[in-house]
């Protein structure tokens, strides 16, 4: 049985159709890379995924349960993960506060004990510090604890976004964009940590990526969807020798071994 299972998936937004009938299967302990012109609905499947968008039809499985129309906070609860396109850590903490917060709605201790920083509060905090300085550690980032989030450079505000993703333990994870912002040597830093991911946390993964030379090079299977709606599927070698992908999409981005502009 696949940890997540989309089938005959379809979305509309005021008639005009974001998912046309998509199907796809990720087993456990695969990097999928779903790619795509811009308007192809990658993000809308992520949505749908994840429960920020319902479905018009079809359903989503998620390690074998189905989990169509349910509310975010529930399906991460059965261990999905999701960081998005755009910066998610709030204004006017640092990086370790940020790493924190999400830690804080896991807390056991209740608002009495907060209030008066009782000793079981005092020894959850102290908990709490350590998963997250851990949590930065594994993501190389742990000599910006200190640092105001908001502050760091936007590739690097998608790597402690990850590491916030991680601390929640999550079973699959889905990645919008991961290397926005990044430069080339950060590229190939960001494969390490996608790997190292999913060989030693055992999390799979499922990103959207304009990075075709990151999602070639780390992925086990590529989806490719156009215009909503999945057109190809296989190998990296495969997706790259496929006519009908290099016409909707490789082909204009020129040399696939390049980063997508």
């Amino acid at each position: 049985m696949s940890s997540l299972a989309v089938t005959n998936v379809s979305v509309a937004f005021g008639g005009v159709h974001a998912l046309s009938d998509v199907s796809l299967a990720v087993d456990a302990g695969q990097i999928v890379g779903v790619i795509g012109p811009n308007g192809a609905g990658k993000t809308t499947l992520l949505n749908v995924i994840c429960g920020v968008s319902r479905p018009d039809r079809g359903d989503v499985t998620l390690h074998g349960t189905i989990i169509t129309g349910w509310k975010p906070s529930r399906i991460a609860g059965l261990g999905l993960g999701r960081t998005f396109q755009t910066s998610q850590l709030f204004p006017g903490m640092t990086v370790l506060e940020n790493l924190m917060t999400g830690l804080h709605l896991r807390g056991h201790t209740g608002l009495i004990a907060a209030a008066f920083r009782t000793p079981s509060m005092k020894r959850e905090e102290a908990e709490m510090r350590e998963r997250a300085l851990a949590a930065l550690d594994f993501v190389g980032m742990r000599a910006f604890a200190g640092r105001s989030g908001t502050a760091l450079s936007f590739g690097q505000q998608r790597v402690v976004e990850i590491a916030r993703t991680l601390i929640g333990e999550p079973k699959i994870l889905l990645l919008d964009e991961p290397a926005v912002g990044l430069s080339v040597p950060r590229v190939a830093e960001l494969d390490t940590l996608l790997r190292r991911i999913r060989d030693e946390r055992g999390v799979t993964l499922v990103m959207i990526e304009h990075v075709i030379r990151l999602v070639m090079g780390v992925s086990d299977r590529v989806i490719v969807m156009n215009s909503g709606r999945k057109i190809a599927e296989g190998r990296p070698d495969d997706i790259r020798r496929n006519p009908d992908v290099i016409e909707a999409y490789l082909g204009r981005q020129g040399d696939a071994r390049r980063p997508a502009p």
